[in-house]
């Protein structure tokens, strides 16, 4: 028989768990970033050549969700791994409008640059960093905010480009490619359909020898494009699907955030390793996915 103390501390049980589970998707968001390790040697990868990769991607800079001292405190966990090179993946711009404040670009960018590594700091943006640029939006050709803040900031930033690296004695390339949602629709923009800044043509055209090439792509929808010379794609912006139900998720963020949702992905002998990232756009929540830091042992497998 159920006494009336028992009844209420039933209540009060089920009241806790309703409350506990109502909060649980607000409270990952704030989860430290577990550390995601990836070992492996691409197709057409030189022997010897091993490379440690530090990979970060989709930190939506904004307060409460990921202030600076958050996004300096995820930059010391990457510096602990010791990489020998640190990518950027982008969307470092909010995202969403459930904030209590936003981060100035020069103050994510200042924080970003605590990164360190012997062969260096290196960015491409994501569609917010376009997105929450109005000024871009209505005209390309101004240049943009996060581009400006990354580079004053000491951090290589490549759209359509790519740069020679050299480790060892052996070459390798880093190519960024502009964001495949770059351009927002609307009457005010003169546009009707979403319009990529990407160009992988000219991204290659920047590649002037046959060492191999780390291709950063915001989003996962290019890969099917990319042809055997690029050894590895790297990707953010799906962000896990954001909400992870025991495998299935309810929203993507692209057409190839549905097949690419997070992971290494190895189709027709090519490589893809997409970051489910460390912040949140549209809502903060997090189910079932949390923050991540990618450690690429390349070379090593």
């Amino acid at each position: 028989m159920i006494t009336r103390r028992g009844l209420m501390k039933l209540f009060g049980a089920g009241f806790l768990s309703l409350l506990a589970t109502a909060a649980y998707p607000f409270t990952e968001v704030f989860r430290r970033p577990e550390i995601r390790r990836y070992a492996l040697t691409p197709k057409n990868w030189p022997s010897g050549l091993r490379i440690r990769v530090a990979v970060l991607a989709d930190f939506h800079a904004c307060e409460p969700w990921m202030d600076v001292a958050r996004i300096e405190a995820i930059c010391a966990m990457a510096n602990e791994l010791e990489p020998d090179i640190c990518l950027l993946l982008g969307d470092y711009a909010a995202g969403t409008n459930v904030v209590s404040n936003y981060v100035d670009a020069a103050d994510w960018a200042t924080a970003l640059s605590t990164l360190k590594a012997p062969l260096g700091i290196h960015a491409i943006l994501g569609n917010h960093d376009y997105w929450e640029d109005i000024a871009f939006q209505r005209d390309p050709s101004t240049g943009n905010i996060a581009t400006k803040a990354l580079r004053q900031a000491g951090i290589a930033t490549y759209v359509n480009e790519a740069v020679r690296m050299e480790k060892d004695g052996q070459a390798f390339w880093i190519a960024g490619l502009g964001d495949q949602m770059a351009l927002r629709p609307g009457k005010k923009f003169n546009r009707k359909t979403m319009t990529g800044i990407h160009d992988l043509v000219t991204t290659m055209g920047h590649v002037t020898d046959d060492a191999p090439v780390i291709l950063m792509a915001h989003e996962p929808d290019i890969f099917p494009e990319v042809t055997e010379r690029i050894s590895l794609t790297l990707s953010g912006h799906t962000h896990g699907g954001q909400i992870n139900l025991f495998g299935w998720h309810p929203v993507a963020a692209s057409r190839g955030s549905w097949r690419y949702p997070g992971g290494h992905f190895h189709e027709n002998d090519r490589d893809l390793i997409v970051s489910r990232g460390l912040g949140c756009s549209f809502l903060p929540v997090r189910v079932g996915v949390r923050p991540e830091i990618l450690l690429l042992e390349l070379g090593s497998a």
